[in-house]
Parts: C-alpha cells; structure tokens; sequence
C-alpha cells in the first residue's frame, strides 16, 4: 500500500495525507464472519469512565478475527484482502478445502489466489502458521501467542513483527520491537511474515472532523481547567501548570515505570532499550 496526498484546494487537504488502498476488496464483509460493534464509548462495566475522549465514530461491524488458527491439515486459498476498520492492519478472507470460510490477518508480500496453511511440518512461507520450535532462527514473524492455545497476542498492528533469536530448553527466544527479549513456550503458535500496512504511521488525518469519525473526540489541557478539575488547573491568567506533567489524577507523566507483574519477570531475559531522549 501506498500513500496518497491531495493538491490544496483547501487548509485540509494541504495536509492530508491517507493511505491508498487500491487493491483492496471494495465490497461488504462476509457477513457470517462479522458481528455488531456495541463500542463501549471509554466506560467499563460500571457504566464509568476509564479512558477519556472516546465516543462518537462511524458504525461499524467487527469482522470476527481468528487469531488462534486451530484449522490443521489442510489448504486454504485466500479469496480477497480487506480493509478493518477495527484495526490497523489489513486482513484476509481465507477458503478451505471443505469450503469453510475464516478471517486471519493479513501479512506483506501475500495476494489473493495465495495459499496458507496451519500446523506441523509445514513449508516455512509467507502465510503460514506453525510452532515456535519450528521457526529457524531469524525469521520475522507476527500474531505469536503467549500461552500454547491462548490465540495470537503479540504483533498484531500494521507494519509490525518480531523475530526468533534462539532457543532455550522448551522455550524460544522472541526479539520484540523495543529491543526485549522473551522467553515464550516453543509449542505456541506463531505465522510467518510482517503485517501489512506499514504506512499506517505516516498517516495525517488533516482534520477534526475525520477524528470524529474514528471516535475521538476533543482534548481538553489540563492547564486551562479548573484545580478542582485537574492538577495543573487554575492560577492567575495564563499559567504553566507550576509542576511536572501529570494526569487528571496526578500520576506523572513523564516516564514513570507502571509495569508490576512479577509473575511473568523470569520470562523476560533482556529488558526493552531506553529512548533515546531520556537518561
């Protein structure tokens, strides 16, 4: 995929810049495969709200994903790519042998006509998905579960993979994006190649009006809020929040470590790389 910018005849298309999505399926989902999206506008099950500004949007189906790809021992022909507006890569409507249908998630390099399949002993290709412990080392590879028959939970988003480093006794060891290496059962499930859509980060919406769209809805600075409001509110005229940045309830915001599960600690054996522009 490609990216496509507008000549400007207005301040919005002077900035816009979307993906082109040429190629792709132009028609409906198949609609066995989809399922009303009853979005949760930020709130969780008490009706309160955990994650600010969202509400709004388009309608939208969810496409019912398989990210646990259970079908073994047979051939699956992809039918057509599609975009998903529930996620930021695109996905593949794959047709089996006994004419069962299913979503997977679409890597790079793959086309309609293409086959794919799951399981043991199968050719080390673009589409496949097999054990870890049959994965050479070095090959990039994407929807990796965490927990054999756990489903896919690892790289899912457009543009991203990681790679097989190594092995250890019953476990493999996945380089991830930042930089962590993990140790991650070698009986776990994981297909072969990058996920399509590596442009998706070079978006630029170009205006408010396709954010709502997507479901986002204004930010409001904490700085010109009212104290009871938030940490960094009130003050005489226009002020500078006399503090570090934080959230509306105070937990700062610049780096602050809020990762606590010792449970899964001994599986990590390298700890992510540092950003450059902390010290």
């Amino acid at each position: 995929m490609a990216l496509k910018s507008f000549k400007p005849y207005t301040k919005t298309t002077r900035g816009t810049v979307l993906i082109d999505r040429t190629g792709l399926w132009k028609g409906k989902p198949f609609k066995p495969l989809t399922s009303v999206n009853n979005s949760s506008k930020g709130r969780n099950n008490l009706g309160r709200i955990t994650s600010r500004n969202h509400g709004g949007g388009h309608k939208q189906k969810y496409r019912n994903v398989d990210f646990y790809r259970r079908k073994f021992d047979s051939v699956a022909e992809i039918e057509r790519i599609e975009y998903d507006p529930n996620r930021s890569c695109h996905i593949m409507l794959v047709k089996f042998e006994d004419g069962k249908k299913f979503y997977y998630l679409a890597p790079q390099k793959i086309k309609v006509g293409d086959k794919v399949q799951n399981g043991s002993n199968i050719e080390i290709k673009v589409g496949n998905c097999m054990p870890l412990h049959e994965i050479p080392t070095g090959i990039e590879i994407h929807n990796v579960e965490l927990q054999p028959g756990a489903g896919g939970k690892i790289a899912r988003s457009a543009g991203t993979s990681v790679t097989v480093s190594g092995v250890d006794g019953n476990y493999s060891l996945v380089k991830m994006t930042s930089g962590e290496v993990r140790k991650i059962n070698s009986r776990c499930m994981a297909t072969i190649g990058v996920l399509s859509n590596p442009d998706q980060k070079n978006i630029k919406i170009g205006k408010a009006g396709r954010s709502r769209w997507l479901g986002i809805r204004p930010h409001t600075r904490g700085v010109v809020k009212n104290p009871v409001d938030h940490p960094h509110g009130g003050g005489e005229g226009k002020s500078a929040g006399g503090r570090h940045p934080v959230s509306p309830k105070g937990q700062s915001a610049k780096g602050l470590k809020t990762r606590d599960n010792k449970r899964t600690d001994k599986f990590i054996v390298r700890r992510r790389n540092k950003r450059k522009d902390t010290k």
